[in-house]
Parts: structure tokens; sequence; C-alpha cells
């Protein structure tokens, strides 16, 4: 069912798309610093540290405000609605949860004392934003009586002052459908000139597989991962084609920080080693 048949009017229609669309951008980077934390742990004590720091940073700068956000303006609107009162108050037993993680993440003695926290705070948030995806914010978007642009907006004014990665839904809305738009249409974009050609030998550096990655997470998985990498290293990235869409933002993104070898070239998978200069 689309967007447009739940929503009660197109401003909502677009917003609930926004809301979804920035959950699976903050669920991907989330998924892409988890998975780079417990490859560190296994392969690269050292880089192990910073990157643990890094997961808590981003966790304090962007996850825990929007959860505030979110229990701010949209929960109590949508507590007062009998269909919705019990899934919202397990929503904020959930967020009780997801902050006891990062805090237990802050204060772990280590990286590998923080891994198995940072594993279940990954799959606890998954579940949570797909309950408000699938039930919530559809619930309030069909609602005539009430209007979920103007519920983002408000979220959008808490956070004003945040960066963009800490923004509410609406702040990243026009961003975000471009990156659909993007994931849709993969197999057509060009490199953004940072390809280049390389060996094919195997690499001790962590690796990512996107091929199991929900289509939605995807480039916001890859986007995580990277801002987890750090200078002077390398990842290995797996895809199911020839990444050259994400390949262009990555540079886009970050311009001149990452070159690319491709190890393997289909037809069945491509391998690429993003090294970060």
């Amino acid at each position: 069912m689309s967007v447009l048949t739940l929503a009660s009017d197109p401003q909502d229609a677009t917003a609930l798309e926004g809301a979804e669309a920035h959950h699976a951008r903050l669920a991907g980077e989330l998924a892409g610093r988890v998975k780079m934390l417990l490859t560190a742990v296994e392969r690269n004590p050292s880089a192990a540290e910073k990157i643990h720091a890094d997961l808590v940073t981003f966790c304090d700068r962007s996850l825990l405000p929007h959860a505030a956000a979110e229990k701010a303006v949209l929960y109590p609107v949508a507590h007062g609605m009998p269909e919705a009162r019990l899934l919202i108050e397990s929503l904020i037993g959930e967020h009780r949860c997801l902050t006891a993680l990062v805090d237990a993440l802050r204060t772990a003695p280590g990286p590998a004392g923080a891994a198995a926290d940072a594993r279940a705070l990954q799959v606890l948030f998954e579940e949570h934003v797909a309950k408000e995806n699938g039930l919530v914010l559809p619930l309030l978007a069909m609602t005539p009586e009430i209007s979920l642009a103007e519920l983002l907006a408000d979220m959008h004014h808490r956070l004003a002052g945040a960066t963009p990665a800490q923004g509410a839904h609406g702040t990243r809305a026009t961003e975000e459908g471009q990156d659909v738009q993007e994931e849709q249409t993969e197999e057509t974009g060009g490199c953004g000139g940072v390809c280049g050609c390389g060996g094919t030998e195997d690499t001790a550096e962590p690796e990512l597989d996107v091929r199991e990655v929900p289509h939605a997470l995807r480039h916001a998985t890859v986007f995580g991962a990277l801002d987890a990498v750090p200078a002077g290293t390398a990842m290995v990235l797996v895809a199911p084609h020839d990444p050259l869409p994400l390949l262009a933002q990555i540079e886009q993104r970050s311009p001149g920080t990452f070159s690319v070898e491709y190890l393997e070239r289909g037809p069945e998978a491509w391998r690429l080693r993003l090294n970060h200069r």
C-alpha cells in the first residue's frame, strides 16, 4: 500500500515518506558503525577504541535526540488515540531500553565489553523504527484531525540547533527522498571519478557485505561503516552489482577521502576496497 493511500492529504504523505527515509538512514548508519566495531574487536583492536567512541558520539548526537523529540511531539498525540495507547506505552519503554544500552556503551571498559550492547542496540532500534513506520506514523498520517506534517515540523523546530545528522524527519526529507530514488536506480549512475583498478588478493580489512542488508538501509549502512573507518585504513565492500551510484554518493559526501580498488567484478558479487586516505 502506498503512502498516498495511507495519508489523509499530500503533505502528510510527503511527511510520512520523509520520516520513513530518516529512520532508514539512522538505522543504516547505526548498523554500519556496529558492524565496524564488531569487526575491529576481532581483527584490529587498536582501531576499535576510536570506533567505539565514535559510536557513542553518534548515539548521543543522533539517536537519542531523535528519540527524545519523538517522545515529546509524536507520542502524546498518538497516546490520545485509544487504538494506539498500549503501543505507545511499549515504545516509551523501548526508549528507556535504548537509553540504557547507550549508557552501557558509554561506560563499557573497552570495545570488547561494548560489543554485545552495541549489537543489542542495533536490533532493538531496528525493531523500534519498524513499529513506528508500520503502525504509529501511518495511523497519524491517515487521521484527518491530525497533521503529521505539522508534528514533524515541530520536531524540526525542537532540533533546529542540531547538525543535519541530528535533525528531525522533516529536515532530511528532501535528501532522503533523493537517496531513495538513487537506491531505486542503482544500475544507471556514474562513479564520480573515484574508481580505480586494483588487485585481486585477499585482504585483512573489515568486510561489509550489503547483499543481505535491506535495500532501504543499504546506502546508509555503507555511510555509517565508512564513518567508522580510521584514516590510513580500508574497508572491503561486497555488493550484488557494480555500485556506481553509491560510489558517486560517497565522493559527493566526502570529496577526495576514499579511493576505490576493484577486487572482484561479478557476476555473483562485486568486491571493492575503499581506502580512507
